[in-house]
C-alpha cells in the first residue's frame, strides 16, 4: 500500500487481494465428502467452492434424515 494511502484513509487497506479459504475448513469438507461418497481427493478438490459446499450441505441433510428414521 502506498504510504500516502494510510494518511488519507486511516485504517484503510489497499484495494484488491484475495482472501484465502481457511485451510482447516477445506480439509474438513474434503474428509466429509470422501467419507460419505468415497470420492478421491482430486475429484473433490476439482469442485468449485460453491459446489463443494453444496455437496457438504446435501450430505449433512441426508445424514440427519437417516438418523431421525433409524430406530
Amino acid at each position: 500500500m502506498p504510504p500516502l494511502w494510510g494518511q488519507l484513509w486511516p485504517g484503510a487497506r489497499a484495494p484488491g487481494g484475495i482472501e484465502r479459504y481457511p485451510l482447516d475448513r477445506l480439509y474438513e469438507e474434503v474428509a466429509y465428502i470422501a467419507l460419505h461418497l468415497h470420492w478421491s481427493r482430486e475429484e473433490i478438490l476439482n469442485l468449485e467452492h460453491p459446489e463443494r459446499r453444496r455437496w457438504v450441505h446435501e450430505i449433512a441433510k441426508l445424514s440427519r434424515l437417516t438418523s431421525e428414521v433409524a430406530p
